[in-house]
């Protein structure tokens, strides 16, 4: 009797302790691949037939392909705001376009993702593209920057200040200007240029890059930016090795950190503009520049994956893929983007692209990868990146404050097709709303880009409305047609927005 009794207390241990491995929070690597301006329709895998790109089709293919994944915004700092923060962009009015000298938009009391996973246990870090601003205005870029991506989370940070078309041309090291000379200090300005230094407008025959429109100040490399710059020349990066650099920094990463689980932001700069493929990648495709560096891009991510599948840690390595917003050809500089586009369509069968509050300008390619955990699939479930900090809290078992986050968790890992309900999004402040198979887009002043006119802002002065289950390219306005469903939608954008969300209203 005993020796049975004795057997169903192992039995029940045993139960517990299988029970409680059962429960216990999953703790993989998680990696986060950031595009920057990449479009829905510019990877093989979305559809894309005038260019192939085999590394990223296989997060695609071999992981959870989403049809309506999307950023928050249709422009770089917003959406990285919001995936940052898991808080709607909007709701800060600091969260727009930042000049390479803007101030830090995250507050450091705020909840961000690579907090969480700090408290999580995580080791986090942030590689490439920045721009949420550094410091507290007024950065003086020859002492330490702060605060930064480190007082908001990131243990170490070893990034771009902004973009690559804005000065400072520098990269900073948690904090620091790498590579920078004491007797060569910089300076930066975004108001007026320094003394005796070149600028694009004035000496067009310094360039070896056209400048096509803003892009006409501080000459770097041949190459007219955005903004003034002044000394710095021993930290001033090549912009041709940037996308090399940058992964050079993500393996090292990988290799020393490897111990522990850790949370990398892999922020690429492709294909933003300047667009400076390295010679390896020059005429590689035959879109001129713009495809050059989407091929660099995709040969970038199949050489990360090498290195975790070297270092033995890609099966447990949550892969999370996607862009910042849609994509923009001409964005500043002559670089023939338009003229050799061919056949490709880079918003796919969508209409928009970046700074557009129609589809293409925030539904953008978005993958979910972990082998041998995730089985290849498509979803049509409505995802957000602004999901990921409910998300990944849920997956590894932290509390955290998730403001407009939503727990996405069993989407994102294929187990469900529920996705959001619903979703504002933003293009320069203006909001328009998804819900279903609908887009209601409210009254907003504003003009097309004159630069290019492919580039639709969506702005009017009169309601849109589009079903884009029968009009996904949203050729058809149906608000005056369907006046019931766009009373209703308006009540429930409302109860999110407020009243105060149009600039005709305002």
């Amino acid at each position: 009797m005993h020796v049975l009794r004795r057997i169903s207390f192992v039995i029940g241990l045993l139960s517990f302790y299988i029970l409680a491995e059962a429960i216990k929070p999953v703790k993989p690597n998680i990696v986060i691949i950031y595009f920057d301006d990449l479009g829905y329709g510019d990877l093989s895998a979305y559809g894309a037939s005038e260019i192939q790109t085999p590394n990223m089709d296989v997060l695609a293919n071999e992981g959870i392909k989403f049809s309506h994944g999307y950023a928050t915004s249709s422009t770089c700092t917003p959406s990285r705001y919001g995936m940052l923060t898991g808080v709607y962009p909007w709701r800060n009015e600091k969260a727009r376009i930042l000049p390479g000298s803007a101030p830090l938009i995250i507050n450091t009391d705020q909840e961000t993702l690579p907090k969480m996973l700090k408290r999580a246990g995580y080791q986090t870090a942030i590689v490439g593209k920045w721009h949420l601003g550094l410091g507290a205005g007024n950065v003086d870029w020859n002492k330490h920057i702060t605060p930064g991506p480190n007082e908001v989370g990131f243990d170490h940070a070893y990034i771009l200040a902004a973009t690559q078309d804005r000065v400072p041309t520098v990269y900073i090291d948690n904090g620091y200007v790498a590579g920078l000379d004491a007797n060569d200090p910089i300076s930066v300005s975004y108001q007026k240029n320094f003394e005796g230094e070149a600028t694009g407008k004035d000496n067009p025959e310094l360039t070896t890059m056209k400048w096509h429109h803003g892009h006409n100040n501080s000459i770097v490399n041949g190459i007219p930016r955005i903004g003034y710059m002044k000394g710095g020349e021993a930290a001033k990066w090549s912009d041709v090795d940037m996308a090399d650099h940058f992964l050079k920094k993500a393996q090292d990463y990988v290799r020393d950190q490897k111990a522990k689980p850790f949370f990398l932001y892999y922020a690429l700069q492709q294909p933003h503009v300047p667009r400076t493929p390295h010679p390896r990648f020059e005429g590689k495709s035959v879109m001129g520049p713009r495809g050059d560096v989407i091929l660099e891009a995709d040969w970038c991510i199949g050489e990360f994956m090498k290195t975790l599948e070297q270092e033995g840690i890609l099966d447990n390595t949550l892969i999370i893929f996607s862009s910042d917003n849609g994509p923009v050809l001409n964005d500043g500089y002559y670089d023939e983007a338009i003229e050799k586009l061919g056949d490709h369509t880079p918003a796919g069968q969508l209409r928009g692209g970046k700074y557009s509050l129609f589809e293409a300008g925030t539904r953008v390619p978005f993958m979910v990868y972990w082998k041998g955990t995730v089985k290849p699939k498509v979803s049509d479930a409505m995802v957000c990146q602004m999901d990921l900090l409910a998300s990944l809290a849920k997956l590894v078992g932290e509390e955290a404050i998730v403001g407009d986050s939503e727990d996405m968790l069993s989407a994102l890992l294929g187990k469900s097709n529920k996705g959001r309900k619903s979703l504002i999004i933003e293009a320069n402040a203006k909001t328009a709303y998804r819900t279903g198979e609908w887009v209601l887009i409210p009254p907003h002043k504003g003009k097309p880009l004159s630069w290019y006119s492919n580039v639709e802002t969506a702005y009017s002065e009169e309601f849109q409305l589009y079903n884009l289950k029968d009009d996904l390219g949203q050729e058809r306005n149906l608000a005056e047609s369907n006046p019931d469903k766009l009373k209703a939608l308006l009540k429930e954008f409302e109860a999110i927005r407020g009243k105060e969300y149009s600039t005709i209203n305002n």
